[in-house]
């Protein structure tokens, strides 16, 4: 049996790199992850009919603990499918100083946005065979320090260097992995990134992309065999900064343009 899974899939980018997965064929079941059971229901749905013969399997988990990800782990030994495509699209970021953030958000960052990706990732890997590929959700934020959305950005660092590394890794075995890392994407993000003790923290958002593009281009990307998919000309520029510019000068300009 071949399945593919995409994580964060009730909404935002992860229901989208569903649908595209699920369009793409060549599987017989997307194994679709997020903690709203009702949401992946509807996908369910939505997917099953519009793809005839393909099954998609819900399965409800909170990606933040370690007894749920052993559950997925577990679920694989059971099935021991061959899993072409794993996507890593779970994830959150909150605005905020140090004085702003819980210690429950921080944590709960830390644990969805870097500790489950790789634990997932390890977990999935005794069933990938040459040509699978692995999408974990970086962002532009990760290419630079951002102050006052500084803990949303370390996590998305660490993904990028954990991506880049694990896809040299892998070579032997013929298995891809790629970073993506948009800019802002038009997603519910914002509705939580904004839930917070200092919800204005960041107000420009700008330029803003389309999910069905971010998600086309990262699927490209990795059928290349890219270590990194990059939409748009903004968001290279950021890269290109944060590689060629004083982290200082980089700081201070976005503190300007926040």
């Amino acid at each position: 049996m071949r399945i593919s899974i995409v994580t964060g899939a009730s909404s935002g980018l992860g229901r989208e790199f569903a649908k595209q997965v699920a369009a793409a064929g060549g599987i017989d079941q997307l194994w679709v992850v997020a903690r709203r059971a009702e949401r992946l229901e509807a996908l369910k749905a939505e997917l099953e009919v519009s793809h005839a013969g393909l099954i998609v399997r819900p399965v409800a988990l909170d990606l933040t603990s370690q007894p749920e990800i052993d559950k997925l782990a577990e679920m694989l030994a059971a099935e021991n499918p061959q899993v072409d495509v794993l996507v890593n699209a779970s994830g959150f970021g909150k605005y905020g100083t140090y004085r702003d953030l819980t210690t429950e958000e921080i944590t709960q960052m830390i644990d969805l946005n870097c500790k489950s990706v790789v634990l997932l990732t390890y977990a999935v890997l005794p069933f990938m065979a040459a040509k699978s590929r692995v999408l974990n959700m970086g962002s532009a934020s990760a290419f630079q320090p951002l102050p006052e959305f500084n803990m949303y950005a370390s996590t998305k660092s660490f993904v990028v260097h954990f991506s880049r590394a694990l896809n040299v890794e892998l070579k032997s075995r013929g298995i891809s992995v790629t970073c993506v890392c948009p800019g802002f994407v038009r997603t519910e993000f914002f509705d939580v990134a904004r839930d917070t003790a200092n919800p204005d923290t960041c107000q420009n958002f700008t330029p803003m992309y389309e999910p069905e593009d971010v998600v086309r281009k990262a699927l490209a990307d990795s059928l290349r065999g890219k270590d990194l998919s990059v939409l748009g000309l903004n968001t290279k520029l950021k890269r290109m900064a944060g590689k060629l510019l004083p982290a200082k000068m980089v700081m201070a300009t976005w503190m300007k343009i926040k």
